[in-house]
């Protein structure tokens, strides 16, 4: 591997692992993603991608790539360590969690997405499961991972794929729309709500359902779960979490919103309640899995035959331990 000499340590994963490596010179921990080139056949430009976004990035919310290496069989990408463990494992284990705490982390995130969205790069898969802590600190940073769907905007392309995770996709991705950075913002409202009850605004066992939900943007403000929430980050969320990306808001202006910007975020603690539900809707054997886009792309071929998306649900990667009714939660 070049010049640098590693130790590695770490399990295997189904297209690639990720392994602790030490640079034996400095003693610098490092994570170094191993992809097996058998597994990249017929998506090279999807790493292609990845890498050339990667390259481009330096801002101190986003995990960076270091450098590249490769062998015969394999390509190493080198990349930042970020050892401080998962959005809502952290947030679990606190016994103090306010609205102010789940601003500031929305506002690292904007930040860092803002300069993405200014550099032409939209990430296109933003939810907790990529939402890192830099350390295990307790003001530590929050850090965006995993750009694998991310895409470069260019002059003369119009982004129309599907892809995303269920529950977190924005409604003109599941219509079939063309779409733009926007789809970013919409994400980020839905981990704002998340962040401040514990559960998703959109679910159903049935993905027709789900995606009925998104695509007609509802979602509600349930009681007793948002009864000491303010005012404000209802407004908040609602701008983010709006239908039409035109009128939904940009980074730009929910940094400037009061619950970001100013001094409406709530002080009480809400740890209690925001945990509970937290463990309760998102178990690590639902929620702590890899990018799952099947039932999108399931979604976007049943309409272009004109059938019905009715059936069972395989939405893995955000659905809750139990089915989420709305207005009670505590069906769950």
């Amino acid at each position: 591997m070049g010049s640098r000499a590693f130790s590695r340590s770490a399990p295997r994963g189904a297209f690639s692992e990720v392994v602790l490596a030490e640079e034996k010179r400095t003693q610098r921990l490092v994570a170094i993603k191993c992809i097996p080139k058998k597994a990249l056949e017929g998506k090279e430009n999807n790493i292609e991608n990845e890498i050339a976004v990667l390259h481009r990035i330096k801002h101190p919310n986003i995990v960076t790539l270091e450098d590249i290496f490769e062998s015969t069989s394999h390509l190493y990408l080198v990349m930042q360590l970020v050892s401080g463990g998962e959005l809502f494992d952290r947030i679990v284990e606190k016994g103090f969690y306010t609205e102010r705490d789940a601003s500031q982390l929305i506002h690292q995130i904007l930040d860092a997405v803002k300069y993405l969205h200014d550099m032409g790069i939209v990430h296109r898969d933003l939810k907790p499961e990529n939402l890192l802590y830099y350390s295990m600190d307790e003001d530590s940073k929050i850090m965006i991972s995993d750009f694998g769907l991310s895409k470069i905007e260019g002059a003369d392309s119009v982004m129309s794929t599907a892809c995303g995770t269920p529950g977190y996709v924005a409604p003109e991705v599941l219509a079939q729309k063309p779409y733009s950075k926007a789809v970013d913002c919409w994400s980020i409202g839905v981990i704002s709500y998340i962040l401040l009850c514990g559960y998703p605004p959109f679910y159903d066992e049935n993905d027709a359902k789900l995606f009925e939900q998104i695509l007609k943007a509802e979602y509600e403000f349930d009681s007793p779960y948002w009864d000491d929430i303010s005012d404000s980050a209802k407004d908040f969320i609602c701008h983010l979490m709006e239908k039409d990306p035109l009128k939904r808001y940009t980074c730009e202006l929910a940094l400037e919103h009061p619950w970001i910007s100013g001094d409406t975020a709530l002080d009480k603690n809400i740890h209690e309640s925001v945990s509970a539900q937290i463990k309760k809707n998102f178990a690590k054997s639902k929620w702590k899995q890899a990018f799952n886009a099947t039932a999108v792309v399931r979604h976007m071929r049943r309409l272009q035959l004109g059938t019905s998306l009715e059936g069972p649900s395989q939405i893995t990667p955000t659905s809750p331990s139990r089915n989420l009714k709305k207005k009670n939660p505590e069906s769950l």
